[in-house]
């Protein structure tokens, strides 16, 4: 998966030194600021396609599904000055932070929080750890829906490994031209091309269709009509003279 560009401390959950750590869940999403795109599980794409555009990128992994939230880089048009998101669906990779799963030396995954958006001491916010030094119910939901997910993109993985294997990804390169003006070239993004899709052998679209991945395809090439949105989007920032929050731990 891509890095965690938002993370600005991350570390591995400590019971000891974790033990007065709280969370608060409404200080808004000014961390996302400057995320211009990011992950997208499979499992998300029908409910994200109604707002965004699902695209595809190449990256050290392979090839993985991205939600497209700007048209330049470090730029969220969706989260505004306040550090609202302005939007129903809220992807996964935004739900989970402040925690997230990190490789270890042995192979296997560890809990990790952001210490620079979680504070210590207080009384607001959401516990990891009882008096007793026990896992809260927040904390064990928390790791919860990290399992899920991250279980969730080892099978948007294998999709997308089908996918390139198919050779129905051709790079998207267009020119936005926002009618405030300005020109935004979008380069290194992938999309499935509709006639080499409906070139391949019968045999192949039966394993997609199979699979439940032919209607994956389908809502992956409707949200393409999201990008008008984003330039919308754009022209209304530049109007209001908005500009979106710089990304930081605390929202």
């Amino acid at each position: 998966m891509a890095a965690p560009t938002f993370y600005v401390k991350p570390a591995l959950i400590d019971r000891e030194r974790h033990r007065a750590l709280r969370v608060r869940r409404d200080a808004g999403f000014g961390f996302a600021a400057g995320a211009h795109a990011m992950p997208l599980a499979a499992a998300e794409f029908k409910e994200a396609c109604k707002e965004y555009a699902i695209v595809f990128a190449r990256g050290a992994q392979g090839v993985e599904p991205q939600v497209l939230l700007g048209l330049r880089d470090g730029e969220n048009l969706f989260v505004d000055a306040a550090g609202h998101w302005d939007a129903r669906y809220l992807p996964a990779f935004v739900r989970r932070h402040p925690f997230v799963l990190a490789e270890l030396p042995n192979r296997s995954l560890g809990v990790c929080v952001d210490e620079a958006f979680a504070a210590p001491g207080g009384t607001e916010g959401d516990s990891l750890f009882d008096a007793e030094g026990r896992e809260t119910p927040f904390l064990r939901q928390s790791i919860d829906f990290l399992e899920r997910f991250q279980h969730e993109w080892e099978r948007t993985r294998a999709f997308c490994q089908r996918l390139d294997q198919a050779g129905v990804l051709q790079a998207m390169n267009a020119r936005a031209e926002p009618a405030g003006g300005g020109t935004f070239d979008l380069q290194g993004l992938w999309v499935v091309d509709e006639q080499r899709l409906r070139a391949l052998d019968d045999p192949t679209v039966l394993a997609f269709f199979r699979a439940g991945e032919l209607e994956l395809i389908g809502m992956h090439l409707l949200s393409l009509s999201n990008l008008q949105g984003l330039l919308v989007r754009l022209d209304e920032c530049k109007r209001a003279g908005a500009t979106t929050p710089s990304p930081s731990g605390g929202g």
